[in-house]
């Protein structure tokens, strides 16, 4: 997600050459807080707070000590909460060449995804894609579905008459597919992908506020995960975070959005020609933000809370889990930082006074990465717990994250913008990622204790600018690719935003991390120096459900599939027994088994 008032994704409410602030003294803490808020404001949906274009960044003098972290595992209930510290952070910096050229990439090679040309092919002509996320279960298994690869993404109208950056409160989740079986050398330069449509009905999802009585304006469909129920069965479960707005006419809340992270429950279908889904209804609310861990919208208009993302645990058996994105309870721009979020050794040289940093506005940033358990079995209740990492004073944004299991090791991974840092960090658009020895840990940083995992090819000594209008002096592939999505093997997807003045709204190549312990480095052997084909998301596992694709067989030859362009008809309703004609069901059942069983390898 990207720029808009509340919820987002780009929500700009840092500020990023912050070397050129003043310091705050005590007295003025107050006052300089208060500008800081007017400044930070959001200008119009869509848009990054107004404000001064700063060229150079000064570089500085030397940069503190990382803040110790052991990785070593909590209780999942326990009440503690690791930090990403200001003094963690700022190895981003750290890291960085104040030497290169102007606008070429200061950052380590390792951690920076090459260049996307600027010639990118379009996913789709019909609309814009952003957050992407495939079918998978509970452990992170990406599978196919009876011959199917099938991923789901964000989506708008491109022809709608509003902007890309406009297209949030216009989000559907719609799905895509493609043969499991066509070789890389065979798909088309975009993929292969076919457009299947919105997975919901229109105006399923926005019931949830409409039985709730909750005024809106505009509501939308953002990211969250699509869990399958087993294999051989056709039940899944998505997860998503369902938004109301209710706005004037020129973009202004007249009340706080609302968001909602949502469980719909339906069913997948498949024949020789293409996918489709079964009724999802009901659509059963899970989660509002509590106001003690989570940050509301009477506390902050602009707060974050969004992308359920479930997964279990080995070492928890019986228990299912929740991460998500959130922001740290308290009043926006009344809840001050303290000496923890900053995470300085004592006398450190390079160190910040707490007045200081709270003075510079960073109290505006107050990111976590939050903790919810199942109370029930089939996952239609949960309770909150303490978040796993808080970002206090450091970022405003730690967007869907995700929990990665690896021979006992585990990684709890975000993403993040440039401008969402908060005043005095500085850090490139793109992936970040924390490693532990339990799903609650004191969690390393990843490389150097910075947290930066994957970032965009970017000039840390140049400001960025924005991704619709960005500082020419900035490297043109700063704002290339954003909302990564980390896959079994090591490989990412995320989307295209903008590439030069080029923008985007389509699937980006796809690149693989290697991760060992509390570091990671890029596969530059990978595809074409270590860019993989574009929307290049291969399932790992088969999930081959025969007794429902004989029964999707029989209804698709009764009810042909007429596929007539852009935009694509509506889902159909599925029978599960369409046919008593005994020998057109043997003839079905012959012709599944020879496609079932055929060449469905990886």
């Amino acid at each position: 997600m990207s720029r808009d008032k509340i919820f987002h994704r780009g929500l700009r409410v840092a500020l990023v050459c912050t070397a050129l602030l003043p310091v705050a003294t005590m007295a003025e803490t107050a006052p300089l807080a208060s500008i800081m808020k007017d400044r930070q404001r959001p200008a119009k949906p869509g848009m990054m707070p107004n404000k001064a274009m700063l060229q150079r960044i000064p570089v500085e003098q030397g940069y503190p000590q990382a803040t110790p972290h052991t990785g070593d595992a909590h209780d999942p209930d326990e009440a503690y909460t690791s930090i990403w510290t200001r003094a963690d952070a700022r190895q981003i910096k750290a890291m960085s060449n104040p030497n290169v050229t102007t606008g070429a990439n200061s950052l380590p090679a390792a951690l920076t995804m090459p260049a996307i040309p600027s010639n990118f092919p379009a996913t789709n002509g019909y609309v814009w894609v952003w957050d992407t996320w495939p079918l998978t279960d509970y452990n992170g298994n990406q599978y196919t579905y009876n011959g199917w690869d099938v991923i789901f993404a964000l989506t708008a109208r491109r022809d709608a008459g509003y902007t890309f950056d406009d297209r949030h409160v216009h989000a559907r989740i719609g799905f895509f597919y493609r043969p499991h079986k066509t070789p890389r050398g065979g798909r088309p330069a975009n993929g292969g992908w076919t457009y299947g449509g919105n997975v919901f009905p229109d105006g399923q999802s926005a019931e949830v506020y409409s039985k709730q009585n909750t005024p809106f304006t505009q509501q939308a469909e953002w990211s969250g995960s699509t869990r399958i129920e087993g294999k051989g069965k056709n039940g899944i479960k998505i997860f998503y975070t369902d938004l109301a707005f209710n706005r004037t006419d020129s973009g202004d809340n007249i009340t706080a959005p609302v968001a909602t992270i949502t469980l719909a429950i339906g069913s997948i279908h498949a024949d020789y020609t293409h996918v489709w889904f079964g009724t999802f209804n009901p659509h059963t609310p899970l989660l509002v933000p509590d106001g003690k861990y989570y940050q509301t919208g009477q506390q902050n208009e602009y707060y974050s809370f969004r992308d359920p993302a479930p997964f279990t645990d080995p070492a928890h058996p019986g228990e299912t889990y929740m991460v998500f994105e959130g922001n740290s309870a308290g009043v926006r721009g009344e809840t001050p930082c303290n000496a923890s979020d900053l995470g300085y050794a004592a006398n450190d040289p390079y160190g910040e006074t707490v007045d200081q940093v709270n003075g510079s506005g960073a109290i505006f940033q107050r990111a976590n990465i939050g903790l919810a358990v199942a109370t029930n079995a089939d996952l239609t209740a949960w309770k909150f717990l303490p978040p796993l990492i808080s970002a206090n004073c450091v970022n405003d944004q730690t967007e869907r994250p995700q929990m990665h299991i690896q021979h006992g090791k585990y990684y709890l991974m975000t993403i993040s913008h440039r401008t969402t840092f908060a005043a005095g960090i500085d850090g490139p658009d793109g992936e970040y990622a924390f490693y532990g020895k339990g799903i609650r840990s004191d969690w390393v940083p990843l490389n150097n204790n910075s947290g930066l995992m994957l970032g965009n090819p970017t000039d840390l000594n140049v400001a960025a600018g924005t991704d619709f209008s960005p500082n020419p002096e900035q490297n043109p592939n700063a704002f290339q690719s954003y909302s990564h999505y980390f896959m079994p093997n090591g490989k990412v997807t995320s989307f295209i935003d903008t590439v030069g003045t080029r923008r985007g709204g389509d699937e980006a190549p796809t690149v693989q991390i290697s991760l060992s312990g509390p570091n990671s480095s890029l596969n530059y052997a990978f595809g074409s120096y270590g860019l993989g084909g574009y929307g290049e998301i291969v399932p790992n596992k088969l999930n081959i459900d025969k007794q429902d694709f004989i029964a999707d067989v029989a209804y698709g030859e009764e009810h042909p599939y007429h596929y007539a362009g852009e935009p694509v008809i509506k889902g159909l309703s599925v029978k599960s027994d369409t046919s008593t004609d005994a020998a057109l069901k043997n003839d079905i059942a012959a012709r599944a088994d020879a496609y079932l069983n055929g060449d469905l390898t990886n």
